[in-house]
């Protein structure tokens, strides 16, 4: 499941794979995904704000797709509509991110309204995280249609 998702990102969103994004593990809460410190990086030595942001975002993305994939919609459309990122602390390793996968109640409400309505919304959270503390915290709305 994450080496398809991979590849997609790859071959669907081309700065992905020049960014190195890599989907390394799921569970039943959370999607992580990583990326080099040393492409991703700025003047300062720090991670660039743009390849954080893009992380995080595609994280989510990534994490909905996923969700909503397993709800049985194979060729949904899903993009961005809102979204608040805080910068916390400056990024100095490889990247870490953790994405909150929606709760069993919220892909019900999701499904509910897909079936009906043919299209939903999702709230997801991902965060940068280094030594225990979190550097960037991120919060996208993402609508889905099928």
């Amino acid at each position: 499941m994450l080496t398809k998702l991979e590849n997609k990102l790859h071959s669907e969103i081309p700065m992905t794979k020049l960014i190195q994004l890599h989907a390394k593990a799921i569970d039943d809460k959370k999607l992580i995904t990583t990326a080099p410190l040393e492409i991703n990086i700025n003047d300062k030595g720090t991670g660039f704000a743009g390849s954080l942001s893009t992380i995080v975002t595609i994280s989510a993305w990534s994490a909905c797709f996923l969700k909503v994939e397993e709800l049985g919609y194979k060729n949904s459309m899903i993009a961005i509509i809102k979204s608040d990122t805080a910068y916390r602390a400056p990024v100095r390793k490889n990247i870490y991110c953790e994405t909150i996968l929606p709760s069993h109640e919220q892909l019900e409400v999701v499904k509910e309204k897909l079936e009906l309505k043919g299209s939903a919304s999702l709230k997801i959270k991902s965060l940068i995280i280094e030594d225990e503390k979190t550097c960037v915290e991120f919060e996208g709305i993402y609508v889905i249609k099928v």
